[in-house]
């Protein structure tokens, strides 16, 4: 089928399985996945990409809010679907679709206590991030509340870690896990049961390992976004030269004339701006894309729905195939040279953008 769209995200899903199975293979038998698929699965698609990887076999899905989780329930997700921010309005509907609420305040969970449906729940802690999750410390009052009202059924025990990613705090993390191990032996021992545990997101896995933890939660690592050698970058962004013009030596380019030509120049316009997810920092020379493999930077302010390009020096047309992220020129080295994350650029790609997904079919 012919595709009529300019600015297209491509996806692979055979790298996304590859990653998935890399990452596996560096945990225990039996450590559960929880698939991360929250922000529309970090811009790739929520519902394309979970149901890929509820076939590769994970054991679960960890999405924002309710919405997020109605929404994978609607189009046919049957694995378990945890809610990170239930809120307080929401739980007709989170018993309805079979939803799992993360309990992390009284609030909620007096919420859920006052429900009287038999209802899987996730208990989350702080240990040291300090965003959501039960002070440590109000454990005992948490417990108590939880042996009266045997229809909670404890799924599992979280937290976060704050600082995985950042070797000069191993020992804040090494601090978090020790409170981590303590919360939930306290449950087990004071309920008698056995609560599966997840501490570990992608970065937290990866240097951590998971011996004392039953699941891990796996987002920027399953898409390729950490910029490790073993776990490639499952998408890039392309669209094409709209027009081609030549300016002369002291033309202006763009809004508020920020770019004044220094020379005779050969430019083009891409039909990609900030309303798709690019960073207008990107604007001015601070940025680049790539034709025939060519960097080319972007000059002038990048516009809402547009940028432009010098291509002097570039065998080019209109209708041309841009580049501007790819494996090869991977998102983590974009956000090293934007000074955010990978995570940002991902998750503000507007969903306007055509996302088309590819898997090739195995050998046999």
């Amino acid at each position: 089928m012919t595709n009529s769209h300019e600015t297209i995200l491509h996806i692979n899903l055979n790298t996304l399985e590859a990653n998935f199975n890399f990452l596996k293979s560096k945990f225990p038998i039996g450590v559960k996945t929880i698939a991360v698929v929250k922000a529309f699965a970090y811009g790739l698609g929520d519902i394309e990409i979970s149901k890929h990887l509820e076939k590769m076999g994970v054991h679960a899905f960890w999405v924002a809010d309710f919405e997020e989780g109605v929404k994978l329930r609607k189009e046919g997700i049957t694995k378990p679907i945890i809610v990170a921010n239930p809120g307080y309005r929401s739980l007709k509907t989170i018993i309805k679709y079979q939803l799992e609420p993360v309990i992390f305040n009284h609030r909620l969970l007096e919420l859920y206590a006052n429900c009287k449906e038999k209802i899987s729940i996730h208990l989350k802690f702080n240990t040291g991030m300090n965003r959501y999750g039960f002070e440590t410390t109000d454990l005992q009052e948490i417990l108590l509340i939880l042996k009266n009202n045997p229809q909670l059924n404890i799924e599992s025990v979280c937290s976060h870690l704050s600082s995985s990613n950042d070797p000069n705090k191993d020992d804040f993390s090494e601090r978090q896990i020790e409170r981590f191990k303590e919360v939930c032996k306290n449950i087990e021992d004071s309920l008698d049961i056995n609560v599966p545990s997840h501490l570990m997101n992608s970065n937290g896995a990866m240097r951590f390992g998971s011996d004392y933890n039953e699941w891990v939660r796996l987002g920027i690592a399953l898409y390729g976004g950490l910029g490790h050698p073993n776990l490639k970058q499952i998408f890039s962004l392309k669209s094409v030269i709209s027009q081609i013009k030549f300016i002369k030596k002291g033309q202006s380019i763009g809004y508020q004339n920020s770019f004044i030509a220094d020379k005779d120049m050969q430019i083009a316009i891409i039909p990609v701006g900030y309303a798709d997810g690019l960073n207008r920092k990107l604007g001015n020379q601070n940025g680049q894309v790539f034709i025939k493999d060519k960097a080319c930077r972007i000059i002038g302010d990048i516009s809402m729905d547009s940028f432009i390009a010098d291509i002097s020096g570039v065998e080019a047309k209109e209708g041309q195939e841009v580049t501007i992220f790819s494996p090869k020129y991977s998102v983590s080295k974009l956000a090293n040279d934007l000074d955010t994350i990978p995570y940002e650029i991902m998750a503000t790609l507007n969903r306007r953008i055509k996302r088309i997904y590819r898997k090739s079919k195995s050998k046999k």
